[in-house]
């Protein structure tokens, strides 16, 4: 098995980077958080979707749970839960 390369695409000053590569056709980003919150998950998935309702509408006949709805007519994401409870956002990026 080869060597899998992930590249920094973005470093925002350090609070928040996102890394893309190994091949895979997903992001990862990591945002610092100077206080985490109690009873909140230590790992939070921020999701993309080509069409944001279409995939919450998936997420939810699939077990998740509606947390909120987000953002404004310029940028739109939705928080869902899975069925543990954790919590996660789905977006859909431009």
């Amino acid at each position: 098995m080869g060597m899998v390369t992930i590249d920094v695409a973005e470093t925002n000053d350090g609070w928040f980077v996102v890394l893309k590569g190994g091949g895979l056709p997903v992001m990862l980003a990591f945002q610092k958080v100077d206080d985490p919150t109690p009873g909140k998950n230590k790992i939070h998935l921020d999701l993309n979707a080509p069409d944001l309702d279409v995939e919450v509408d998936r997420l939810l006949a699939a077990g998740a749970t509606l947390i909120g709805r987000r953002g404004d007519e310029s940028f739109r994401w939705v928080t869902l839960a899975d069925p543990q409870g954790n919590q996660f956002d789905v977006a859909q990026y431009g």
